[in-house]
């Protein structure tokens, strides 16, 4: 792919929330990029499984949100990338 999907995490205090709770985490993505490259990109960079994704619009750019697997821990990933 010619371009960078995944910008950065983004984190809230709804998405600490949602991470805990609900195995969910967030990213900002290039504002081109589709759930399936989202899924794709996410899944081979953090080496994770995910069921569903939810994608919205902000000021700030494309945000999505992931919901991983229940063999991963959203708590686990996201000390690993920095989260924390």
């Amino acid at each position: 792919m010619s371009r960078n999907i995944i910008l950065h995490p983004y984190i809230t205090e709804k998405i600490m929330m949602e991470m805990e709770k609900n195995n969910k985490l967030a990213f900002a993505v290039h504002k081109g990029s589709s759930k399936k490259e989202i899924k794709a990109a996410l899944e081979k960079e953090f080496n994770i499984k995910i069921i569903k994704i939810n994608t919205n619009i902000t000021k700030e750019g494309k945000i999505a949100i992931v919901k991983l697997s229940k063999e991963y821990s959203a708590s686990d990933v996201g000390s690993r990338i920095g989260v924390y």
